[in-house]
This record gives C-alpha cells, sequence and structure tokens, in this order.
C-alpha cells in the first residue's frame, strides 16, 4: 500500500469518525451543558450533605452541654 493511499485512508477514517460523533452529540464542539446537569446535582448533594453534617454536630453538641449541665 503506498503512502498516498494510507494517507487518504487514515483522513477518511477520521471525518467518518467526526461525522458519526456529530450526529451522536448533535454538536461540532465540546457540549458543555450536557455535564452542567450532573454537575449541578453533584453540588446539591453536597450542600445537603454539608448541612446534615452540621445538624449530626449541633445536636452532638447540645447533647454534651446538657450531659456536663446535669453532672
Amino acid at each position: 500500500m503506498s503512502f498516498g493511499k494510507l494517507l487518504v485512508l487514515v483522513l477518511g477514517l477520521a471525518i467518518v469518525a467526526f461525522v458519526v460523533r456529530t450526529a451522536l452529540t448533535g454538536t461540532i464542539g465540546r457540549d458543555t451543558a450536557e455535564h452542567t446537569a450532573p454537575r449541578r446535582q453533584l453540588d446539591t448533594v453536597r450542600e445537603k450533605a454539608k448541612d446534615l453534617e452540621r445538624q449530626q454536630q449541633k445536636a452532638a453538641d447540645d447533647i454534651a452541654r446538657r450531659a456536663g449541665e446535669q453532672q
């Protein structure tokens, strides 16, 4: 196989891969909107986890304070 034919084959495969990727994703560039929804969900979960941790720490501190007052 000559160098020219190999180059045409590689370029053809690259074009086919690009067309398939574009058809599947619907965009030519990076689709950042696709990743923002999971990122937002993860941020929400992290915020709720921090809130729960604060509430649990406050409850533990209250119990410790009450136990200290009773002695």
